[in-house]
């Protein structure tokens, strides 16, 4: 037996039959080859000729465990070699997966599989973001653990998931309820208290009456309603846990320069994050010259101005009038509706040390999201009229200097600085003291991470009475979620009701405390789950940070757009803080963002009531569709696919109609991966994909019996005709690899390669049996056409990998036959057609007569709208096509020629 029948998975007595031309061995159940033997060939003793809907379920169910098990195991990172971290959105575990998933999950695992064939290092990890409101609200209505629930998701999606012969990277999985995970959510909170970037104040919060949590802003649609419930939220005061996001808010700004555009959310972000030119200054609180002890913190527009401060003013609506504020009072008896109240509690000013006086401003709102700013004369008109109006004094500290520049003034040692100059001074100062003084916008907020929730992660926070706020130790985290008997969903956290686990030892005194019963906000864990991927196991710290700096940053963040301001702007502000601790090398987290478009069923709603009909309850044997019963007119509109409005597609019925490889072409090739997909299996996409698959099968068949045994292929065989289709085929070929290889690691659109494919297939399927049986130029576009397909069809490409292995006598000797398709290395250009003449002569046809050739440089030879455009340019197109209407141009996939079709 040659090497090329080696490693076939065939044994003996099945291999002799299919040389000998028999039928299926008698004993070939027996002769399987303990499962290993070839799915077509075992059963029938020769390849099948037809790609039927059976040979393709044989296909897949055979390739199946083969394919997905290739990236599953940790292997030992060499930092000498490239790697490549790509990184799908992790799910929430509700149980099943929908088209959105499949979509999303089919990018990452092509673009994995490509470039592991690149000889790069791939990861492709997957998790589950478990914690969650709507786990604890299926445990409230089914009466059940939210653990149990959310395992039991877990387990079954995981599954699915394995159906589907993705490639994730499964000893990488991470799940955010486990204590092996939420112990280093803890563990970077309290990295963040000792930081100062936590703080708890009482706070006007957005609360949820039917979830009875709290929301962030970024929480509440902008009809004021829940986004997760739906419902109208309310107004209410409360004591909150606060992460300082502000403090990273200039630097955030300022990195986006550094990263590509991605598809619109950079510019969301700078949006979202706003002109970080001011600052926030903490400043202590007196009412009647009396400290209290209270800090206010208020924004200062023009920090390098803040010797000038006549004032700090607060809205009506301000927490200190509100709250259980030791000021409220104070306040209170100063307030007149509609005018601007001056009050005797005032603020020291944290440079000059004088005292502030607060102001209730008669406005409902300032600038941007502000409730607290200081008022500045000198550098605000608005400010100047409210000083004056109620006589308060203030200093002028600008002025500007014959060539135009500003300096600051009668501000101590920062006199004589400019503008410029001073802001940075000042600040830093402010930042030394530890009184704020980082650069933010008007309109960012600190995020709010408290959630009045069971099913989340404890905040490791003790209070005391002797000692006050107390982060948990290191050492004692994580701080386990307790047992919950019973969830009513009413009125304060489950966790209040844990008495023994609130009642606990103060770790500072010893003395007794009670724990925060508060869990953090779901985005916390999945602000920093990418870090834990490159270092899953480690039970000493969230990552070690040589593996983290190996990985990082993501090099491809796949996901839907709807995460482009919160949870993106939660990853980068921790991935920032970790960088500013030390732990991690790189500022950004991700280096390129993939936004996946969303899949849209076709909807059918009755005008009447507003309800969605299911697609039994639909009419459509008439030119409109119609409800089956009453015969009304529907409203037909494309939405996202959800159950509500009954449009869903169930990806495992998909699977099973038209296979995994089918239902992964199509998602591909339907529209580029940030468009939409408006989910219609009769539309040209679904049985192209398929018609193409068929195609490749044939060209293979014709490959593999143009070879059999008994040929032994020699170019010398070849004509000088033969000869020429052959370079035709080698210069196809090439050029198809630079394309695909380009959609491949550019822009992603595979929907344009896989076109590219087609035109290669379209030429192979053409080409003469002499140049199928004898040249290497068929042989090596065969296999290059067939390594490109396998990162987005594996089992089809295994397959016929598998066929063309079989035979005898290759001319191709750079590929390894003997090992599967997804282990060969992805093909590349020759270095010969690298070196072809800069121009190409593309022939010139007008509606289908011979008019001429035009030259165009060889870098857009195969670009019809660039073509067009020179020949409308060229002598030719001025002479035939001058004042003609253009109606269609055509491309030859195959030669240098354009079809330039007009109208008469």
């Amino acid at each position: 037996m040659g090497p090329a029948m080696m490693g076939l998975g065939f044994c003996s007595s099945c291999l002799r039959g299919r040389l000998n031309g028999l039928t299926r061995p008698k004993n070939w159940q027996r002769v399987m080859c303990l499962g290993i033997g070839r799915t077509i060939c075992y059963e029938t003793g020769q390849w099948e000729k037809v790609f039927g809907l059976e040979t393709r379920r044989r296909i897949e169910r055979f390739w199946h465990h083969r394919i997905k098990d290739q990236f599953t195991k940790i292997s030992e990172v060499d930092k000498t070699k490239p790697k490549f971290y790509v990184l799908s959105m992790f799910p929430y575990p509700s149980g099943k997966l929908h088209m959105g998933h499949v979509r999303v999950y089919t990018l990452s695992d092509t673009i994995a599989r490509f470039q592991k064939m690149r000889g790069i290092q791939v990861i492709n990890p997957m998790g589950w973001d478990a914690f969650g409101l709507p786990a604890e609200n299926a445990a409230i209505e089914r009466g059940l653990s939210p653990d149990t629930w959310t395992q039991s998701n877990i387990e079954h999606m995981r599954q699915q998931l394995e159906k589907i012969g993705l490639s994730f990277s499964w000893d990488r999985e991470i799940t955010t309820c486990s204590p092996e995970y939420y112990k280093w959510t803890q563990y970077l909170f309290v990295k963040m208290y000792e930081a100062g970037l936590v703080y708890q104040k009482e706070a006007l919060v957005n609360w949820d009456p039917v979830d009875k949590t709290v929301l962030a802003n970024e929480q509440v649609d902008e009809n004021g309603c829940s986004w997760r419930s739906g419902a109208k939220v309310e107004q209410k005061y409360l004591k909150q846990w606060f992460l300082k996001t502000t403090v990273f808010g200039k630097a955030m700004q300022d990195a986006l320069a550094d990263i590509p555009e991605w598809y619109g959310v950079k510019s969301m972000q700078a949006n979202w994050i706003g002109d970080c030119t001011g600052c926030f200054f903490d400043c202590i609180l007196k009412v009647d010259n009396v400290e209290t002890g209270e800090i206010i913190s208020a924004y200062a527009l023009n920090p390098e101005a803040i010797y000038g401060a006549s004032h700090i003013a607060i809205l009506p609506s301000h927490r200190l009038l509100h709250g259980a504020s030791s000021v409220r009072e104070a306040l209170q008896e100063a307030l007149i509706s509609g005018k601007d109240c001056l009050t005797r509690v005032s603020a020291i000013n944290v440079f000059t040390k004088q005292e502030l006086p607060i102001v209730i401003s008669k406005q409902s709102e300032f600038e941007g999201y502000l409730d607290t700013k200081i008022g500045i004369p000198s550098t605000n008109l608005e400010d100047g009229v409210l000083a004056d109006n109620l006589g308060l004094p203030y200093t002028r500290v600008t002025e500007t200097l014959s060539d135009g520049t500003e300096r600051i003034i009668n501000s101590a040692r920062f006199t004589g600085l400019c503008r410029d100059e001073a802001v940075c001074a000042i600040t830093q100062q402010a930042q030394d003291e530890g009184v704020g003084g980082h650069l933010t916008s008007n309109k960012l907020r600190d995020w709010l991470i408290s959630r009045q929730r069971y099913w989340g992660t404890p905040i490791p926070i003790i209070h005391c009475k002797s000692c006050g706020t107390v982060p948990v130790p290191y050492e004692d985290l994580p701080v386990l979620l307790p047992k919950v008997s019973s969830f009513t969903g009413k009125g304060s956290s489950p966790l209040s009701t844990v008495t023994d686990w609130i009642n606990c030892k103060c770790p500072r005194c010893s003395g007794n405390a009670v724990r925060e019963t508060d869990t953090m906000d779901t985005f916390v864990d999945s602000a920093w789950y990418y870090f834990r991927y490159t270092d899953p196991h480690n039970s000493e710290r969230p990552f070690d940070k040589s593996l983290a700096d190996f990985w990082m940053p993501v090099d491809l963040y796949i996901g839907g757009k709807e995460h482009a301001v919160m949870h993106l702007y939660y990853a980068r502000f921790f991935s920032h803080f970790c960088q500013s601790q030390g732990m991690v090398k790189h500022r950004e987290p991700f280096k390129k963002l993939l936004v996946q478009g969303l899949i849209k069923g076709q909807t059918f709603k009755l005008a009447s009531s507003g309800r969605y009909l299911k697609k039994n309850e639909v009419d459509l044997s008439g030119a409109e569709p119609v409800h089956a019963d009453t015969g009304e007119k529907l409203q037909v509109t494309w939405e996202k696919m959800s159950k509500s409005k009954q449009n869903g597609v169930d990806p495992e019925e998909m699977v099973e109609k038209y296979g995994i490889d089918t239902t992964r072409l199509y998602l591909l090739f339907a529209a580029p991966p940030e468009q939409d997909i408006l989910w219609d299996i009769k539309t040209d996409a679904l049985p192209g994909v398929q018609r193409w698959q068929s195609r490749v099968w044939t060209i293979t068949t014709k490959f593999i019996e143009a070879r059999k045994p008994s040929v032994v292929p020699d170019p010398r065989f070849l004509s000088k005709k033969d000869i020429a289709e052959a370079r035709k085929i080698w210069q196809s070929r090439n050029f198809f690899v630079s394309q695909v290889t380009s959609y491949f690691t550019e822009d992603f659109t595979f929907n344009a390669a896989i076109s590219q494919l087609m035109g290669l297939s379209n030429i192979l399927m053409n080409s003469s049996l002499q140049v199928v049986q004898h040249s290497k130029e068929f042989e090596d576009a065969l296999a290059s056409l067939v390594i490109m397909m396998s990162p987005m069809v594996p089992h089809l490409a295994s397959e016929l990998w598998r066929g063309m292995g079989e035979v005898e006598h290759k001319l191709c000797t750079q590929y390894n036959w003997n090992e599967d398709v997804l282990h060969q290395a992805w093909p590349a250009v020759d270095p010969e057609y690298l070196r072809q003449p800069d121009t190409v002569k593309v022939s010139v046809l007008i509606n289908n007569k011979i008019c001429g050739t035009v030259s165009v440089p060889f870098d857009v030879s195969r670009d019809g709208e660039k073509i067009q455009d020179l020949v409308m340019q060229s002598h030719l197109g001025k002479t035939h096509l001058q004042g003609r209407t253009i109606k269609r141009t055509i491309l030859s996939p195959r030669t240098a020629l354009i079809n330039i079709l007009v109208q008469e």
